[in-house]
């Protein structure tokens, strides 16, 4: 034994084993990733271990320095090991994993507002960044900022996925970039700059936009620093997804729904008010609840809403439902009578797939073929002109997705701002690696039991 390591000792010591090894690890890495930038990686190991030029030119006296200067070696040393750490964990969060919190409760009762997740970007492949340079570990905006961008766009990578182990499939949670952040108010970030452009047309009429101007500084950002959003994919290209008094069907059947979805319900009590502590046992957060004389309007599942029926001072217990047309839903237009509870029915684009188009279903494809797969739509004299051509038949270029919060008269999702293309697709959301409860101090806040829990 001891002469076989011996041996792979001197193998090792050899320069071509280590230039050969290394270069067919990175020919793997270059592979997967297929960016021809990645190419100038070979010339590098090449001179680390043969040519050695810039050790010549550079790193000799860098090291001749480190050997008489103690305090420069001390210092350097640091430099070295927080620029290796800095490079492993950018290379680490692009690829493989990213962390991330829920901020809202959109998606409880499955995951909960503190529920901190790890987010796999290799479950349906990593995509590489559309904009390469950036300041580490930040999003869209510098630290101790809320205006300073924190990414340049003098380099701009195309949509490139990278091979993952997994396929996209229905039911998962995913995290994603809002399709509708390509444009931000840069004073009220919280906001969607359409929801607000809609309300200035509505005021001012055709100075709308100008006076939308004036107000506020409008940014663009691309897809890779839009913010993350984090819903369950309720439905895959080429579906056609209904919803009818809030029952969610895709191809006409009942979708598989999973145990934590909720619903807003009317509580009506006798006059005698639910103590805090049943709310805190049924897990219903403090800010969920508003209350008006003795009617109760809470987010529940089906079982806690049981369970209040059993409650011996509640008269009735009752699911809110939309009537009518709601004008924030989409595709926004006043030819489709939609609302969150009875929405569609929506067939969702699938690459490859042709449809044809009129000026009735324009509306829900207007975005798609103008924003996410950028042509030149118009239409005029009842003619409809894509890149300056007649048209009445669209090919899609991606495929689309349709996303809902588990709590669902509490989420800005799919059936407010429409279909999530794949180059938006960030990752799955894999575990919950810590949770904390914000109604809580420590260490009471910490929940135990959902911690290193698989997401479903």
């Amino acid at each position: 034994m001891k002469t076989f390591f011996s041996n792979i000792s001197q193998v090792w010591s050899n320069k071509w084993a280590k230039l050969t090894t290394y270069s067919l690890l990175y020919l793997l890495f270059f592979i997967w990733v297929g960016n021809w930038w990645l190419l100038i990686g070979f010339a590098v190991i090449y001179d680390i271990y043969i040519s050695k030029i810039m050790y010549r030119l550079f790193w000799r006296k860098h090291k001749e320095i480190k050997e008489r200067n103690k305090p420069y070696r001390k210092s350097t040393e640091w430099v070295e090991a927080i620029l290796f750490a800095t490079v492993v964990a950018t290379l680490i969060r692009a690829l493989f994993f990213e962390l991330y919190v829920i901020p809202t409760s959109s998606m409880e009762k499955s995951l909960l507002v503190g529920d901190y997740l790890c987010v796999s970007k290799v479950a349906y492949g990593p995509k590489i960044p559309n904009t390469p340079i950036a300041f580490p570990f930040v999003h869209h905006t510098m630290p101790f900022s809320q205006t300073k961008k924190s990414f340049s766009e003098v380099i701009k990578w195309p949509y490139n996925r990278l091979k993952g182990y997994g396929n996209i499939e229905s039911g998962d949670a995913i995290v994603f970039n809002f399709p509708a952040g390509d444009t931000v108010l840069l004073e009220d970030q919280s906001t969607t700059y359409y929801d607000v452009a809609k309300f200035f047309v509505e005021e001012y009429g055709d100075r709308g936009y100008e006076m939308l101007n004036k107000q506020f500084t409008v940014i663009s950002r691309p897809v890779d620093k839009r913010e993350n959003f984090i819903k369950r994919l309720v439905g895959l290209p080429g579906d056609s997804l209904q919803i009818i008094d809030s029952k969610l069907l895709i191809n006409g059947s009942p979708f598989d729904e999973r145990a934590g979805v909720q619903f807003e319900y009317n509580i009506f009590t006798n006059g005698t008010p639910i103590s805090k502590s049943a709310f805190e046992k049924l897990g219903v957060a403090n800010d969920d609840i508003i209350s008006n004389n003795n009617v109760y309007r809470i987010p529940l599942t089906n079982e806690m809403a049981e369970k209040l029926k059993t409650f011996s001072n509640i008269i009735a217990v009752e699911r809110s439902e939309q009537r009518g047309t709601s004008t924030s839903i989409f595709p926004n237009s006043n030819k489709y009578n939609w609302n969150e509870d009875n929405f569609g029915p929506l067939w969702i684009p699938k690459k490859g797939a042709t449809v044809q188009l009129t000026l009735e279903n324009l509306p829900l494809f207007t975005r798609v073929i103008d924003i996410y797969e950028d042509n030149k739509l118009d239409v005029k004299d009842g003619v409809i002109y894509i890149n300056d051509q007649p048209t009445t038949e669209y090919t899609f270029k991606m495929d689309y997705y349709f996303m809902m919060g588990d709590n669902r008269h509490n989420s800005a999702d799919s059936r407010f701002w429409g279909f999530v293309p794949e180059d938006h697709i960030v990752g799955k959301a894999s575990f919950v690696w810590l949770s904390l409860d914000k109604d809580k101090s420590f260490p009471a806040n910490i929940r135990w039991n959902r911690l290193f829990t698989s997401i479903n």
